[in-house]
């Protein structure tokens, strides 16, 4: 088969398959496919993926798990409502949506389930299999785009992991686009690195710490000393209702103190506030203030702000990331993807945390992906 072109029928199973990010995917996929809008910000759509024998957009399938029972098709119109989808865009789509909503099974644990952990995973398990045998496909990949979770503790798996841990048994690409344990959960080092399997994550870099991963660098590679950097977010829906729990924003940030600790060499003053706003919805504003030091202790500062809209950031990631993993399984690589690093605010693995030098990872890891398929 031609590395240029890849006719696999790949799943995309989500974790969180009714929220805003999930949404937009399915619905940003259904448009891109059918010419009703460009590839805008899908970087697997650039003249570098070209021959990398990725699969065409046109050929995934969605699904996936959620613990919300709002329809996809009511879910969009509420995101086209607020401006998040184009206007029309749902009707024309329509039949895109319901045939995914079809496809979402029921997530957990709920309130009162007493079920246990590994009944749990050979549920979710079984999910994904039956998802893969039905619609005939050659391969489907779990990614996680729920909302944000409290670090775990203890021995317990947290959902996140759970639904990980699932993912390897079902024998499927894990991708964890959310800062949640997945499989960071020490009990799940040993089934990962057993499973043969391709594995990324995790904290999709969609907004501020995009932007960290690129001026960190450059007052490095200018010799300017950073004394402080602080920052806040402004963010509602789901991500913000779940990120008021000081525990979930902790995990949050986490990411974004590693980027400026590797890009910096050292860890500034100040630190990230995460407010949440309703009001705002799927759209966050977040505020950087940096204070830095020139040419004889010269003081200066620099500001910055970032308004975007969460899910129109994250989906074209969520699609390249699914396309990537499908095609490394394509072609049996197995175990950390550290070249995806790009796409993460905390990517598993050793790599380098700058965004030149992971665009420039990304580029290698598309070129080690063309070929015959084995």
């Amino acid at each position: 088969m031609s590395a240029s072109v890849s006719a696999s029928r790949v799943g995309v199973w989500l974790i969180g398959a009714r929220g805003s990010v999930a949404t937009t995917v399915v619905a940003g996929c259904a448009a891109v496919s059918a010419g009703l809008h460009p590839p805008t910000g899908l970087v697997t759509e650039t003249p570098e993926f070209a021959d990398s024998g990725l699969p065409a957009l046109a050929n995934l399938v969605f699904g996936g798990h959620d613990t919300l029972d709002c329809p996809l098709p009511k879910r969009a119109e509420a995101l086209a409502a607020g401006g998040v989808l184009p206007y029309g865009l749902t009707a024309a789509i329509g039949a895109e949506l319901t045939a995914a909503d079809r496809e979402i099974r029921p997530g957990g644990p709920a309130p009162g389930d007493t079920r246990s952990q590994d009944e749990l995973i050979a549920v979710f398990a079984a999910d994904i299999r039956d998802f893969v045998r039905r619609r005939d496909l050659d391969r489907a990949v779990v990614v996680n785009v729920a909302s944000t979770e409290p670090a775990a503790t203890g021995t317990d798996l947290p959902p996140s992991s759970l639904y990980a841990a699932a993912a390897l048994r079902a024998g499927c690409p894990y991708v964890n686009f959310t800062p949640s344990t997945g499989l960071h959960h020490p009990a799940l080092a040993p089934l990962a690195a057993s499973s043969g399997l391709p594995y990324a994550g995790r904290d999709g870099k969609t907004g501020q710490t995009l932007l960290r991963s690129v001026l960190g660098p450059m007052f490095r590679q200018r010799a300017l000393a950073v004394r402080a950097w602080s920052g806040t977010n402004l963010l509602g829906g789901g991500d913000g209702a779940a990120l008021a729990d000081p525990a979930a924003a902790a995990a949050k940030n986490a990411g974004k103190e590693r980027v400026l600790a590797d890009t910096l060499g050292s860890v500034p003053e100040g630190e990230v506030h995460i407010d949440d706003v309703p009001v705002l919805g799927d759209w966050k504003t977040a505020w950087d203030h940096i204070a830095f030091d020139g040419f004889l202790g010269a003081r200066m500062i620099l500001q910055t702000t970032w308004q975007g809209c969460d899910s129109a950031l994250a989906a074209p990631l969520v699609l390249d990331l699914a396309r990537l993993a499908a095609r490394a399984h394509e072609r049996g690589l197995t175990g950390s993807m550290t070249e995806l690093g790009f796409y993460f605010k905390d990517p598993v693995g050793e790599g380098p945390s700058a965004l030149g030098e992971q665009y420039a990872a990304l580029v290698g890891f598309g070129e080690r992906l063309r070929g015959e398929v084995r």
